[in-house]
C-alpha cells in the first residue's frame, strides 16, 4: 500500500472504515447500510445523498475484498495515467451513474404491476395472481415489492466495473490473469466478457445482484472516456 497512489489508498481506506463502521453501528441498533444504502426513489427510505454514499457500503467481507482488490489493482494504474483529480471525478461519476442505472431499472421492472400492487393484500397469501401475463402467488408479489422497496443497494460494484472499463480502453491488448482461466486475456476481451455476461445476468435476473447498476457502471464510463478523447485533452495518449 505504500507505493499505492493517494486517491486510490484512501478510496480503500474510506470503503474499508465503512465497513466496519456499519459492523459496530449495528451493535448500537443502526443499520448504516439501510441509511446509506441506496434505496428505489419511491421508498420512504430513500434520500438523494444515496446515490452518492450507497458505493462505500458493502454487504460483506466478500463483497468489499473484491471490489477493494479490483480498485487497488486497476485503480492505481489510472490514477497514475489520469491524476489524482481525473481519477476519483470518473470513479464517483460513475458510481453514480451507475445508481442512476439501477433507479431506472427498478422502475421499468415494477412500473407494468403497480397499478395492481394495491389490490394484492385483498388475497389469501397462497393464490395465483397473474397480472400482465405473469403469474405469482400473492405472496410473491408483495414480497417482490417490499424487497425493492426495502432493500437498499450497497457497493462499489458500479465504479469498480467502470474502473476495468477504462482499462480495457486505455490498455486493450494488456494480458491479464484471470482465475480459472488458464491463460492470460486481452483487457478488451475480458470487458467484452463481463459486459455480456453482466446483460445476461441482468435479463434472467432475481439473484439478489445489481447486475444493470454494473452495466450502468460500464456505460458512464464508456462515456465519459470518449468525451474526454473527444476534446482532445491532454490525456489523448492514453487512448489507443
Amino acid at each position: 500500500m505504500n507505493n499505492t497512489p493517494t486517491v486510490t489508498k484512501n478510496l480503500i481506506i474510506i470503503n474499508v472504515l465503512c465497513f466496519f463502521g456499519a459492523i459496530v453501528a449495528e451493535k448500537y441498533g443502526i443499520n448504516l447500510n439501510d441509511v446509506l444504502g441506496l434505496h428505489y426513489f419511491e421508498s420512504e427510505k430513500f434520500r438523494l445523498y444515496q446515490l452518492f454514499t450507497y458505493m462505500f457500503m458493502h454487504s460483506g467481507f466478500e463483497h468489499i475484498f473484491f471490489n477493494m482488490f479490483a480498485v487497488w489493482m486497476f485503480g492505481r494504474i489510472l490514477e497514475t495515467v489520469w491524476g489524482p483529480q481525473r481519477f476519483l471525478l470518473y470513479y464517483v461519476l460513475c458510481g453514480m451513474g451507475a445508481g442512476l442505472v439501477q433507479e431506472v431499472t427498478q422502475y421499468f421492472e415494477f412500473i407494468p404491476y403497480m397499478a395492481d400492487m394495491a389490490q394484492l393484500s385483498a388475497y389469501a397469501p397462497e393464490t395465483i395472481v397473474p397480472i400482465n401475463g405473469v403469474t405469482h402467488t400473492a405472496g410473491q408479489w408483495l414480497a417482490m415489492y417490499e424487497r425493492v422497496i426495502s432493500v437498499p443497494t450497497v457497493g462499489a460494484s458500479g465504479a469498480v466495473y467502470a474502473i476495468l472499463m477504462a482499462f480495457g480502453m486505455l490498455f486493450p491488448n494488456q494480458e491479464i490473469f484471470i482465475f480459472p482461466l488458464p491463460m492470460p486475456i486481452k483487457a478488451k476481451w475480458l470487458i467484452i466478457g463481463y459486459f455480456v455476461i453482466e446483460l445476461g445476468m441482468g435479463i434472467m435476473g432475481n439473484d439478489g445482484v445489481a447486475h444493470f447498476a454494473h452495466l450502468g457502471g460500464m456505460i458512464f464510463g464508456f462515456l465519459l472516456i470518449l468525451y474526454w478523447r473527444k476534446r482532445g485533452n491532454r490525456y489523448g495518449q492514453f487512448y489507443r
